[in-house]
């Protein structure tokens, strides 16, 4: 008797594979790191099963809600912003997945005002009296807690005392 026999192995293989948030691997989507197996046929027929050693890195992101006067300096990027609104930083995380940073910004204004004012001998202003002209400052907090700068220009007219003396001979 005569045996002619050809014996067909099962192949094997292994990959690792690091990928940011998820990673689609024979048509199945991964975002949980793990070992994933994948069992076919090969070209002999037998069995062939893929192994996947898979790490997910996750992107982050931040959030910072702020409210200021003025403008607002951003740490993040060094820029400047002077009005309110969504502001947005993409960057690449330790991991080398993205990170997005978001500020909420609220700007709040400072206001000023100025006064031309004139008086006789002295003029009542804030709490304060003045005997002299010139320009005067104060500031105090408006509404929404910013500066508040009011400026006074203010003429003081003093009164003259006329006297009339009069000699009769």
């Amino acid at each position: 008797a005569t045996l002619n026999l050809t014996i067909n192995n099962s192949t094997s293989s292994t990959t690792n594979e690091s990928s940011c948030d998820n990673y689609n691997w024979n048509g199945q989507t991964y975002n949980t790191s793990g070992t994933y197996n994948y069992i076919t046929t090969n070209a002999n027929g037998c069995d062939s099963t893929a192994t996947l050693n898979l790490t997910i890195n996750n992107s982050t992101s931040s959030l910072t809600v702020k409210t200021t006067c003025d403008n607002y300096t951003w740490s993040i990027t060094s820029q400047t912003y002077a009005s309110s609104g969504t502001y947005t930083n993409i960057s690449t995380n330790a991991n080398g997945c993205v990170h997005t940073d978001s500020l909420i910004l609220m700007i709040n204004n400072s206001t000023s005002s100025t006064s031309n004012e004139s008086a006789c001998d002295s003029y009542n202003w804030n709490g304060q009296t003045y005997t002299a002209s010139g320009t005067y400052s104060w500031i105090g907090t408006n509404s929404v807690g910013c500066d508040s700068t009011a400026t006074l220009n203010l003429t003081i007219n003093s009164a003259s005392s006329s006297s009339s003396v009069s000699y009769e001979s």
